[in-house]
């Protein structure tokens, strides 16, 4: 399997996961107060939204990565 290949499977399967779940979110933890060896910190939840037209895009180009791949041959 060549290099094209591998690229257009890895964004047809990303532009479906962004489509399946519509984003995704990660903890950040960030200090707040320390005092001395005391160190208190806060968890924030942040979440990033995966546009649809971004999914649908990955996918459409990952589609035409494989057609243009396999008619170099």
């Amino acid at each position: 399997m060549n290099a094209i290949k591998i690229v257009a499977m890895a964004l047809i399967v990303a532009g479906a996961l962004g489509l399946l779940y519509g984003g995704f979110s990660y903890t950040k933890q960030t200090p707040e107060v320390k005092l001395g060896s005391l160190e208190l910190s806060v968890d924030e939840k942040k979440t990033i939204n995966v546009p649809v037209w971004l999914g649908v895009g990955a996918m459409a180009a990952g589609v035409l990565l494989l057609v243009v791949g396999s008619k170099k041959k």
